[in-house]
């Protein structure tokens, strides 16, 4: 994360000249070392604990980079056949270019789920199975790092059959497929860095969850950043400083979680009264927030649960503050399915 901080997005030529083209050389650089790169692979694995970690994460790292190269590849022809970009932000394009990004997730997730044995368990309440097709959705979700948030995605997509919008930091446009995916698709990017004229997320956030149909869900994550018990008491500090003492008193009896922001979820509600509510909980992956988390946290044999808690619209709050307040008892009650639903022999390790 502190690394993160330094790194600069390049423009938009540069990305599509230098990096675009990356993940096809690097496959084919791939293939042609996969031979010494099994050997390599099994003799690491019966030197290293853990049950053939090293030829499982290769494994991971195959799909990756398969996946990678096929976006690209895939795009590519996506954009010619929109006349070289001329429709390609057209309804039959933006439904072809959301079917990709469901295939890359569904390749991922699912092959990543049987290389490390993991089984994901869903949880569903309210009206949140009640089938595919049934949004608009606001899908507020726990925040506990990318390896948890590409679960998500790959749950509204292929489990739900819905289309999700999204905000995300501008350094992921680094990875040439999300790069291509997400530009050409109904999200918006904010900032990494801080800088002087920084955008309205707010505002950002309304206008992206204006104008949604039975296929779309905005997924916005209301902590604004994975759960760390440095960023738990600088959180705390902003709600007393704020002269909030209640909800500083409500916020020091979350365990693992950070206490909402409330800003951008009330404007994605005001922006789309007609959705329904969803809010999502997870554990099983809270440990994996970097490249190397996948070599020493990534669990085998595990269970990834998930629970999934719904509001039809008509029962939604109709205030501002007690939308608010619906929020912070919902957090509340995710804290609680967290502390009773994870591993504690895997329990969180708290970083900054």
């Amino acid at each position: 994360h502190h690394a993160m901080q330094f790194l600069r997005l390049p423009p938009k030529l540069v990305r599509r000249l230098l990096l675009w083209p990356l993940p096809i050389l690097l496959l084919v650089v791939y293939v042609v070392a996969v031979p010494l790169l099994l050997i390599a692979t099994f003799v690491f694995s019966y030197l290293l604990p853990g049950k053939l970690r090293a030829l499982r994460t290769v494994g991971l790292v195959t799909l990756y980079v398969f996946t990678e190269a096929a976006v690209i590849v895939i795009g590519f022809v996506l954009w010619v056949a929109s006349g070289f970009g001329w429709k390609v932000r057209s309804p039959a394009f933006v439904t072809a270019h959301y079917w990709l990004m469901r295939w890359a997730l569904k390749v991922l997730v699912g092959g990543g789920s049987k290389l490390f044995s993991l089984t994901i368990a869903r949880e569903a309440r309210g009206e949140a199975s009640a089938g595919k097709e049934n949004g608009p959705l606001i899908i507020m979700a726990r925040h506990a790092g990318p390896a948890d948030s590409l679960l998500l995605m790959h749950e509204v997509m292929s489990d739900y059959g819905l289309r999700p919008r999204i905000i995300v930091k501008d350094l992921l446009q680094l990875d040439p497929a999300f790069d291509l995916l997400l530009n050409r698709l109904p999200n918006r990017f904010i900032p990494s860095r801080k800088t002087s004229h920084p955008p309205d997320t707010v505002a950002l956030i309304a206008d992206l969850a204006t104008g949604m149909g039975e296929l779309d869900a905005f997924v916005i994550f209301p902590e604004g950043g994975n759960f760390t018990e440095k960023r738990r008491i600088r959180a705390i500090e902003r709600l007393r400083e704020s002269g909030h003492q209640a909800a500083v008193e409500r916020a020091q009896a979350l365990r693992n979680v950070l206490p909402p922001r409330p800003a951008g979820t009330l404007a994605a509600m005001e922006a789309a009264p007609g959705a329904d509510a969803v809010f999502v909980a997870h554990t099983g992956l809270d440990n994996i927030s970097s490249i190397d988390d996948l070599w020493f946290e990534l669990p085998l044999d595990n269970v990834l649960k998930v629970a999934w808690f719904r509001i039809p619209a008509a029962e939604m709050p109709a205030t501002p503050e007690d939308r608010e307040e619906l929020l912070f008892r919902a957090w509340e009650g995710i804290d609680e399915w967290v502390e009773e639903n994870r591993d504690d022999e895997a329990a969180l390790e708290l970083r900054d």
